[in-house]
């Protein structure tokens, strides 16, 4: 079966750009001066690169995430991160700065990582629970104030909002791409430095502490990344859902391996999901894509359970 996950995927990942609301000659594409060479390279690539490392970095967030709080239903977002961002940029959108909405998306962001970790500071010894009770009550904390913005907002600022919140994969260009890239690229690095750490951490504090390992240190730096490079990617493409939730059980149920050994297996298979996802929401003939959430749960969610239902057998 692995086999031939891996063959689909390097499928999706070649024809996805080619395919789309417009369709375009193929052999256009090396012309400069052609419009297919600016949809191809300026829009559909660029959009392929995003969808593809936005559900890396999402997938492996949520493993590190289920992982280090020893919790299956842990996500890129428990920390409330992504509520944080998205404060930030209701925050843009209310008061007609929508042209710094990714700007103002990452500052929530951040502002929620540095509350976090300011409190984790002032813990004698590292404590996931108390950590994660924090960024629930932050999460709970932003959503009265999200609730705020909507009451004071106009139908159009409103439906801004709320088409951020349903995560978007619209990128014009390059820069952007790059930046959730490289977010991508490091995060991963960082998460295979510590892969020997992970592995004693999966067991339990205690005895990775007696096998030498800084326990607070190591679950400070892996976290404190991982909510960073969260942030970054909500700050530009909004909380796409699902995909750090499901996409890591769905490669533990394929390989039956530890999360250690798990971690590029989880980026890979999480970024070709989502670029899948894209590539349905961009060819079901619609007059817009639909939001790139509703897809992921529609197409993750029945898969997920025949995924289940297999392993039972």
């Amino acid at each position: 079966m692995k086999i031939l996950f891996t063959l689909a995927s390097l499928c999706i990942l070649i024809i996805a750009p080619f395919y789309g609301q417009i369709d375009i000659d193929t052999a256009k594409i090396i012309d400069p001066l052609s419009m297919e060479y600016q949809v191809f390279w300026e829009l559909r690539f660029p959009r392929v690169v995003v969808a593809f490392f936005t559900g890396g970095l999402l997938g492996l967030s949520g493993l590190l995430f289920q992982s280090l709080f020893k919790n299956p239903m842990g996500t890129p977002y428990t920390l409330g991160v992504a509520s944080g961002s998205t404060l930030g940029a209701a925050f843009a959108i209310v008061f007609g700065l929508g042209a710094l909405t990714s700007l103002f998306g990452f500052l929530g962001a951040i502002i929620t990582v540095f509350i976090l970790f300011t409190v984790t500071a002032r813990l004698q010894s590292f404590e996931s629970n108390s950590l994660l009770l924090v960024g629930i009550a932050l999460s709970f904390f932003y959503n009265a104030v999200l609730m705020i913005l909507f009451y004071i907002s106009d139908e159009s600022q409103s439906f801004e909002i709320v088409r951020f919140t349903m995560g978007s994969l619209d990128v014009v260009g390059w820069s952007e791409t790059l930046l959730i890239t490289l977010s991508a690229l490091l995060l991963l690095s960082l998460s295979l430095k510590y892969k020997y750490e992970l592995r004693l951490l999966l067991t339990s504090n205690d005895n990775a502490f007696l096998k030498g390992i800084e326990v607070k240190k190591v679950n400070i730096v892996l976290l404190f990344s991982v909510s960073v490079a969260v942030g970054v990617c909500v700050s530009i493409t909004g909380p796409i859902g699902f995909v750090g939730l499901i996409i890591p059980h769905m490669v533990k149920i394929l390989y039956r391996q530890s999360a250690d050994r798990l971690l590029l297996p989880t980026f890979l298979y999480a970024g070709v999901f989502l670029v899948l996802s894209d590539f349905i929401s961009r060819n079901l003939g619609t007059t817009s894509d639909i939001p790139i959430g509703i897809i992921t749960a529609f197409v993750g969610g029945p898969f997920f359970i025949y995924l289940i239902m297999q392993r039972g057998r």
